[in-house]
């Protein structure tokens, strides 16, 4: 009988990445999203790019459909702190299959209906997100709503969309892209930590509700990556108040997208990347006074691990992707 429980994981695990339905990216445009955008479209997902800006998904997505996946991806506009247009996309792609956006208008790719019929609405990926650097007191109101409405409220705003639709199949995915700023305090990120401490927190909590109510076959999981060389940060090299994103090894968007995959395949509630920064961070989590008393050390070091990465890229110029500061968002 034991063997067989481990049959039906491996089972489940591979059926996850079996690309069976549709998957949403949000933040899709640029940076990690599109890196796991592309991945699982070449798993045989039906992807729909979602953005801020409409133009920029529906590029991303014809280029990510020239790339020959078995199924063409869509772009849509979608602003995550919208409850309604999140519901829309979500109940549009389930009840249809053909991958128009939430008014019922084409996304412009050019997909045809037959190529996209998939399963309904199979994952979910909170992925937009927003950062402001500095000391809070600094920042504006409307910097300090967009971090939250964006960061917090819109990941809120994706996963009742999705469970609305895949509860009642009675399977599906939300995978949530945190920060390991949802585990500890950051100096000069203190908004920006609190939006990823409240996903981490409605993620794990939410997951439990799921449980509790016998639903056994709905997952969603959190991933807390360090840094990440993205277009948020690419405008916050010579940002002091930003240095702590900067503070560990700078990871590629591409590393963060595989690890997706990995949890996409097989679902864990929180994955930290690298795992030792995680562990870190939860033990300095553990020891608030501590972790307030060593802050200046920290921040020192921390500037000068942005300024070598400032003096490094400078010297290798646009070799690892260059500042694009058009789009800040994941």
């Amino acid at each position: 009988m034991r063997a067989d429980r481990r049959s039906g994981r491996r089972s489940e695990r591979s059926d996850a990445l079996s690309g069976a339905g549709h998957a949403v990216v949000t933040g899709g445009g640029g940076g990690l999203g599109r890196e796991i955008a592309v991945r699982l479209a070449h798993a045989g997902y039906a992807v729909h790019v979602v953005d801020l800006d409409g133009e920029l998904a529906s590029a991303t997505a014809a280029e990510i459909t020239a790339t020959g996946p078995v199924i063409p991806a869509r772009g849509h506009a979608l602003d995550v702190r919208d409850q309604g247009a999140c519901r829309a996309l979500a109940q549009s792609i389930h009840g249809t299959g053909t991958g128009t956006g939430p008014a019922g208008a084409p996304t412009g790719t050019g997909a045809a209906d037959d190529e996209a019929d998939a399963d309904g609405l199979a994952l979910w990926v909170n992925n937009a997100g927003v950062l402001a650097a500095g000391p809070f007191w600094e920042q504006s109101d409307d910097q300090r709503r967009l971090m939250l409405e964006v960061n917090a409220l819109g990941t809120m705003h994706g996963t009742v969309a999705a469970l609305e639709v895949m509860r009642p199949a009675g399977r599906g995915q939300v995978v949530n892209i945190a920060s390991l700023a949802g585990l500890v305090s950051v100096p000069g990120e203190a908004v920006y930590a609190a939006s990823k401490h409240a996903v981490l927190g409605f993620s794990t909590s939410a997951l439990t509700d799921l449980r509790l109510a016998g639903v056994k076959h709905v997952h969603i999981s959190c991933i807390c990556p360090d840094g990440m060389w993205t277009p948020m940060l690419f405008d916050k090299l010579q940002d002091p108040g930003a240095s702590m994103s900067f503070s560990g090894k700078l990871l590629r968007p591409e590393e963060i997208a595989d690890v997706v995959l990995a949890v996409v395949a097989r679902p864990r509630p929180v994955t930290s990347v690298p795992a030792l920064r995680g562990v870190q961070a939860r033990v300095f989590d553990l020891m608030p006074g501590l972790t307030v008393r060593l802050a200046p050390l920290v921040v020192r070091l921390s500037r000068v691990q942005q300024k070598m990465i400032a003096r490094r890229l400078r010297r290798e110029g646009s070799a690892d992707g260059g500042p694009a500061p058009r789009d800040r968002r994941r």
